[in-house]
């Protein structure tokens, strides 16, 4: 990757949680809790993984710096959905923690030397991966979880009486 391409991933990362606010004002609020299918995800749940994913980001992108060649955690999202009670959180609070933990992410990674963006760590699904691979992955995350949220938004208009 390029440093351009870099920069502009970057700060492109970074402007995820204006992203994702600007999107969810489109959803009223009371289609938040739809689901177009049991096995599917509603907004609100989407908005409380958002932040779990994001913790889980935190630590990887520290563990890409300090521990390079470390093995980094895999997580069942489905079952943290269930058994964290996704459903039942607070989307505030899951929003406010994005937030900080995103821009404590972005704060790091914008000075980092050419040399760190090479490191590795072992995901056990995805194999070997680089700071640049990490950054790739986290940069679509969230407007990857929008388009989903405008597909649920559209099921919940069609549905809707």
């Amino acid at each position: 990757m390029t440093g351009e391409e870099r920069i502009r991933q970057i700060e492109s990362y970074g402007n995820a949680y204006a992203q994702l606010v600007d999107a969810l004002r489109q959803f009223p609020k009371e289609m938040w809790h739809f689901k177009p299918s049991p096995d599917r995800w509603s907004v609100h749940e989407i908005v409380v993984h958002i932040a779990d994913s994001e913790a889980n980001s935190y630590v990887r992108c520290r563990r890409f710096i300090a521990e390079p060649g470390k093995t980094v955690m895999a997580y069942d999202e489905n079952v943290w959905a269930e058994s964290l009670r996704y459903r039942d959180q607070s989307t505030d609070e899951a929003l406010e923690l994005f937030k900080w933990l995103r821009l404590r992410s972005c704060n790091l990674i914008k000075s980092l030397p050419e040399s760190v963006w090479s490191n590795t760590v072992y995901h056990p699904e995805n194999g070997t991966m680089t700071l640049d691979d990490w950054l790739g992955v986290y940069e679509r995350h969230i407007p990857e979880h929008i388009q989903q949220m405008q597909a649920i938004h559209e099921a919940w208009i069609r549905g809707a009486p």
